[in-house]
This record gives C-alpha cells, sequence and structure tokens, in this order.
C-alpha cells in the first residue's frame, strides 16, 4: 500500500514551532512499518479542532485524504463529502479521513462503519467530537426523532457510551485540543504476510478462495463468508480472470451496486491487460470471453425470461447479505455453477442473519453446498487498532450468547435502557441475540435500540444471557386534524410505521388517531425455539400495554408462512397487504394486529373488513406472485359464509363432471376461502387458492393444470368435509 511521502514527512519534521502535527505523522509512521492503522479522537472546541485537523491534513502527502462533515463551511479543504454519502466511498482507498461529528451533522454510525474499511495501512481516521461528548443527543438523531419528539428531547445512552469506551481504550491516540494527542505504545512489529505461491494472491485464503471459485461444482455452490479487507471482491476478480482466459464464454456477476465490485473489476484489469472494459458494467477479451455485471432486478428479469441461466453458466454474487433471500433462491435453481460472497459484519449490516435464514434454502435446494470462511486480512495486519476499536465502537462481533434451559415458569422483564447502556456484557449479549436471529442489522439500530422514543425492551433470561428478546415502540395517538393530513396524502410525519400506513394506505383515520404499540423486533436463541418463549414475550408485553391504556398492539413483517403462522397462533389479524417487496428481505409486508380495549376492538373491527373486502382484488392484480402457502393462510381467517346450494353445484360439477373451472371462479373461490383446511389436504388447498384467487396454473399445458385442480378439488370436500360426493340438500 501506498505510504506517507517520505519527503513530505521530512519536510513537516524539520519545521521549527510547537505544533503536535509531527510527532503524529512520525506516529502514523510508524503505524506504516506495522501495516496498522489507528483512530484518533480529536475532542474539544468545534473549530479549534477542525483547526488541528486541516494542519494535520496539510503536514503530509496522503494518499486520497477525505473530509466527512455535513457542510462545506465545517470542511475547510478538498474533497469532502457528506455523511451520508459515505458509502459511495466504497471500493476506493484512503490514507487519511476526517470525520466531523462535532457540527451540525453529528455523528453518523453508518459512516464510520464504512469509511473505516477504506483505510489504508498507515493510515489515520480522525473523529471529531464535541467536548464533553454523550451528555446530550445531537443532530443526527433527528433521523430516529419520531413525531413528535425532538432529537433534542432524546436521550444519549448511545453516545455516552462511545465517549465511555473510547476514553478507556489504550489503543486509539487521544487528542484534547489545542493540547498535544496522546500516543499510545505500539506493540512489537506484526508479521508480514505469509508467502504464497501464486502471485495474483496476498494471502493463503485467497488463494484457497480463489481455487474454490475455479473449480465450481454443478449443484454445489460455495458461500463465502468474512469479514472486511479478506479480499472476498478481489478473489472473485482473480478467479474470473483466470476463468476466461481458459475459454469460460461469459461470467455473470451481480451484487447490491456496481461500486461493490469495483475491486473485482480492478483485479480483472490487473490480470487481463489485453481485454478492456467496454462498459462500466462489462469487461472483454480479445477471445471476446466477457463478464458482465447485472443488478439483481435486471438479472432476475433475465433469469425469468429464460434469456440466462442453464447448462455450463456461472454466476458469482458479492455482498449477498444485501440481497434478499428469494433473489438468491431464484438464481440458485437458475445457475449450476454459482458463488456467494458476502461481509459477515460490518457496514451493510449483519451477514449472520442472512447465513442462519439462507442456510435452510440452502439446504434444501443444493444439500451439497460448501462454505469458506477467509480470516487473515489483507489490506491491513492481524492486529490492526483500528479494526478492533471500531467492531467495538458499532458493536460488530457481538456474539450469540449461550443458550441454557432454567427451571420454574417462564417469566419476563423489561431491561432500563439506561443501565444497559452501561453494561457492555448485557448490551452484547442482547444486541448479539437480535442480529442473528434478524435478516439484516445496520450499526445505526443499536443507537435506536438505546435511545430510540417510546422504545420498550423486554427479555425472557438472565440479562447477560438472554434466551429470547422483545423491542417495541409506541405509535399512533395523532390528533384527528393530523390524522386526517396523513390520510389525505398531506402529511407524512417521522416514524409511526404501522399507524402511518394503515391511514394513508387503507384509509382508517381511527388507526392514527387510536394508540399502538407495535413490535419492531422478537429473537429467540435458536437452541430455545418451539418452547413458547416468543408467546410469553408477546403476552406479557401486551398485558402491560392494556394495563397502560394502550389500545392496539401491532406488527409489521415479511409475509412468509411460517412467520405468519406464528402471529395467527397468537390470536393477531391480518389488517393489510404490501403491493411492494420489502427491500431487506425481498418480501411482502403484512402487517398484523390485536385489540387491547374496546376501542382498539372498533378499529381492529373496521380494518379487519376492508382488508378482506380487499384481499381478492389485491391477490387478482398487485400479488399475484404471493406464495401460495401465505394465500392459504391469508384465507383461512377470512369471515367465513357457507357456501349455497349454487356454489356446492358448481363445484360438483368442476370436481365430478366437465365444468370449466374458469365459468366457475366464484364458486371455486368460495370453496377455497370456507374450506376447514387439514393437514392431510393443506397442498390442495394451496393449490386451489393460487389458481381460483391468483390465476395461477398448476400445470405448464391446459389439460394436465385441469385435472390437477379437479384432483385438488376432489381432495378438498374429501378432506374438508364440506360434503361427499355429489350435492347435499
Amino acid at each position: 500500500m501506498p505510504a506517507l511521502s517520505h519527503e513530505g514527512l521530512t519536510n513537516t519534521l524539520s519545521m521549527p514551532g510547537k505544533s503536535p502535527v509531527p510527532a503524529l505523522l512520525a506516529h502514523a509512521k510508524r503505524l506504516h512499518r506495522r501495516r496498522w492503522r489507528q483512530l484518533v479522537w480529536l475532542t474539544g472546541e468545534p473549530a479549534e479542532c477542525r483547526a488541528q485537523a486541516l494542519e494535520l491534513w496539510q503536514g503530509a502527502y496522503w494518499l486520497a485524504p477525505l473530509w466527512v462533515a455535513h457542510q462545506a463551511d465545517n470542511a475547510p479543504v478538498e474533497p469532502w463529502i457528506t455523511p451520508r454519502k459515505a458509502r459511495t466511498r466504497l471500493g476506493t482507498e484512503h490514507q487519511l479521513v476526517v470525520m466531523d461529528a462535532s457540527g451540525s451533522a453529528g455523528f453518523d454510525p453508518e459512516a464510520l462503519g464504512a469509511l473505516a474499511g477504506t483505510l489504508t495501512a498507515g493510515g489515520l481516521l480522525v473523529l471529531i467530537t464535541p467536548y464533553p461528548w454523550g451528555e446530550r443527543p445531537d443532530p443526527d438523531y433527528a433521523r430516529f426523532a419520531d413525531h413528535p419528539w425532538q432529537w433534542e428531547q432524546l436521550t444519549a445512552h448511545y453516545l455516552a457510551r462511545l465517549a465511555r469506551l473510547l476514553d478507556e481504550r489504550t489503543d486509539i491516540v487521544t487528542w484534547h485540543a489545542p493540547g498535544w494527542p496522546q500516543l499510545p505504545r505500539l506493540t512489537a512489529r506484526s508479521a508480514h504476510l505469509e508467502s504464497v505461491n501464486d502471485s495474483a494472491c496476498a494471502t493463503a485464503d485467497q488463494v484457497a478462495t480463489v481455487t474454490q471459485l475455479m473449480s465450481l461444482k454443478r449443484r454445489r455452490p460455495l458461500v463465502i463468508t468474512a469479514d472486511r479487507g479478506r479480499g472476498k471482491s478481489a478473489a472473485l476478480g482473480i478467479a474470473c480472470a483466470r476463468l476466461l482466459e481458459s475459454g469460460m464464454p461469459i461470467i455473470i456477476v451481480t451484487a447490491p451496486r456496481l461500486d461493490a465490485v469495483e475491486s473485482l473489476f480492478t483485479r480483472l484489469e490487473a490480470l487481463c491487460p489485453e481485454g478492456a472494459r467496454i462498459t462500466p458494467s462489462r469487461f472483454q477479451l480479445a477471445n471476446k470471453s466477457e463478464l458482465c455485471f447485472l443488478p439483481p432486478d435486471v438479472l432476475t428479469e433475465q433469469v425469468a425470461a429464460k434469456k440466462l441461466g442453464g447448462d455450463g453458466s456461472y454466476l458469482m454474487v458479492d455482498e449477498a447479505a444485501a440481497i434478499p433471500a428469494f433473489l438468491l433462491g431464484q438464481w440458485l435453481s437458475a445457475f449450476p455453477r454459482i458463488a456467494f460472497a458476502t461481509t459477515i459484519d460490518g457496514y451493510e449490516g449483519s451477514g449472520r442473519g442472512f447465513a442462519l435464514r439462507f442456510r435452510s434454502v440452502l439446504d434444501r435446494l443444493t444439500p451439497q453446498w460448501k462454505a469458506l470462511t477467509p480470516n487473515t486480512p489483507i489490506r491491513w495486519a492481524v492486529g490492526d487498532p483500528l479494526e478492533a476499536t471500531v467492531n467495538q465502537l458499532l458493536m460488530l462481533k457481538a456474539p450469540l450468547p449461550a443458550g441454557h434451559r432454567f427451571n420454574g415458569p417462564l417469566t419476563s422483564q423489561v431491561i432500563i435502557r439506561g443501565e444497559l447502556a452501561h453494561n457492555e456484557n448485557a448490551l452484547e449479549a442482547v444486541f448479539g441475540l437480535l442480529v442473528q436471529s434478524h435478516y439484516r442489522t445496520s450499526p445505526g439500530d443499536l443507537r435506536q435500540l438505546l435511545d430510540g422514543p417510546g422504545t420498550t425492551l423486554r427479555l425472557v433470561g438472565q440479562t447477560n444471557a438472554p434466551q429470547a428478546v422483545l423491542v417495541a415502540r409506541e405509535e399512533g395517538g395523532f390528533d384527528a386534524s393530523l390524522a386526517e393530513q396523513v390520510a389525505l396524502g398531506k402529511r407524512r410525519p417521522q416514524g409511526h410505521l404501522m399507524a402511518q400506513s394503515l391511514a394513508a394506505h387503507m384509509g382508517s383515520r381511527a388507526a392514527l388517531t387510536a394508540s399502538w404499540r407495535r413490535v419492531v423486533r422478537i429473537a429467540t436463541h435458536p437452541e430455545r425455539r418451539r418452547e413458547g418463549l416468543g408467546r410469553k414475550l408477546i403476552d406479557d408485553d401486551s398485558r402491560e400495554a392494556a394495563r397502560q391504556g394502550i389500545a392496539l398492539y401491532g406488527a409489521t413483517f415479511g409475509a412468509e408462512a411460517s412467520l405468519l403462522r406464528f402471529w395467527l397462533a397468537q390470536g393477531f389479524t391480518p389488517v393489510r397487504l404490501g403491493i411492494t417487496r420489502e427491500t431487506a428481505t425481498g418480501e411482502f409486508a403484512v402487517m398484523v394486529a390485536k385489540a387491547l380495549n374496546a376501542e382498539g376492538q372498533a378499529v381492529l373491527s373496521t380494518l379487519k373488513t376492508t382488508f378482506a373486502a380487499a384481499l381478492p382484488g389485491l391477490l387478482a392484480f398487485e400479488l399475484p406472485t404471493l406464495p401460495a402457502e401465505v394465500v392459504s393462510l391469508l384465507l383461512q381467517v377470512l369471515p367465513r359464509a357457507p357456501l349455497t346450494a349454487d356454489e356446492r353445484q358448481a363445484v360438483n360439477d368442476v370436481a365430478y363432471a366437465h365444468r370449466d373451472p374458469v365459468l366457475a371462479r366464484p364458486a371455486l373461490q368460495a370453496l377455497a376461502r370456507e374450506t376447514s383446511v387439514t393437514q392431510a389436504a393443506l397442498i390442495a388447498h394451496q393449490q386451489l387458492a393460487a389458481w381460483a384467487f391468483q390465476n395461477r396454473p398448476l400445470a405448464v399445458a391446459h389439460g394436465d393444470a385441469v385435472r390437477a385442480l379437479r384432483q385438488a378439488i376432489e381432495q378438498l370436500t374429501a378432506h374438508g368435509m364440506l360434503f361427499p360426493h355429489g350435492v347435499e340438500e
């Protein structure tokens, strides 16, 4: 990696005066010899801190220095970006990053997580904060200050925790402006990177990764998971270069964004100088072999149209944890040779939830899949102080707490968040459980957990070893005038996801004037599932909410059959279906609710009626791809009415005569809605529901489809016990 310019260092160190910058530059030079990076915590009066940081910036020839601030007034140099633009720097390298959290931007945990990974060996990440820090919230809290809260009114447990941890760490540079920085003692110089027998690879781990990518087997996908800086994307680029040179005609690559695979293209261009990047997303060799990047939505369209996939095709997926699992499953079926690479922990959000969720898909579709975990860092050396610091501050490595059973009845307890913020072991255990159970968790989620307004945290088990955790948030309670404005689409106050959605999309003003408690997350230890821990949390929390006078208790989640089945079993009722897929899960969102008092019952009754009336049309037009298992469950909770004699006759004519099912669709919809589904007839009910409401044929050929439908109807009439062969009078 490029070092600080020796000429620049020499000139700076020879300058007279009392500036602390020369000492800090000499320290950076020592870091570079060890291939380490470090955090500089620069705290004090903002203008003084910026002046000191600017002197450091100008004191040497840094590689691609970057200043991060909310506005140009706080960024005295170029280039500068706002914290929200931090992800645009992914794929680049910096030797100095100044992150100003002292001004009108505040501290952005997502930006710190993203930019820390771009810092090269010998680099410094300067974090400017006011002094004292953590006594009050900062302007970045405005992002989760739900109406009617103002960010100044929130607690600052998260920032106080950061300040305390930084004050305790001995492997950072602490600089109280305008004083001198406290330079930590560095341990002995770390070992050089191990020698490898592959000139294109930096570590033995990377050699092993490239070898596995070069020898992908049919229906044996490779799943590469590792921390950032382990060379996953570069390994993909090396393998793609060699596959193309060996005659592979085309390789498809996908990722959430094109810039996420920039290092892949960089390696490809370096190893194949005779090739050319003919567009930002295509690289072609002289022999016309090419690598083509496609965004996930385009790739999915091409697969659905049968334009991609099939025998001999290769697909490389980078940052797979940021792509919905249902898309990964579709690609898994289409491409016989496929590799998934993803970050386990980091700015993208945890890949651990992805690993747990996607593992079941892999086990079902390709049970011979292979896992690979490179451990050796490439951009920096083992023992890097910055990586350790950022991991602790953002809690990127929170492990799953130990699973255990305890004697006696199940009990739950509410955790005081201020106390949790001061108990690092307990916080790590709670957050680790939430991370393991959720599809994606970002660095900002910890801040919202500790300081989000109207948030309740309840757990089963010991505080340091929770076995189940529930996070809930207060919603609703708007005045009638504001509720009307929301329903008309004229206002959208921050927060109140469920209550506002029901007002804006279902027209229910009462859903927004009523008070709610919504479950934001619920997680059970993998070793303690199906033991009633989740039910206990919901029961206790909803009872407490009822005692507080809250009218409704709800949740929103991806419409996946097992999740929906769980919530229905707890007595909740569906009240809304989203009509677009969620970005994180790739699933349609479903909202469920339960009334806690008479006011809530009146609101819920109207919501149920509105939902029941809307569901058939949604399934036919906006939701024709909603999974049949979910459709079957939703139909079973609709208001029931016995089939009329005419409807029974129509069903009988389809099942046992030759009546065209299309001309009896209303009767078949009634059958799907009214059948009491047994386990033996479950698949038949799902088939009928998908055909009757979503027009999804049961086979490709028309004749086969009609025969399969008739068989499903026969099975339902037998197991559902609606009526025997023939028509009941």
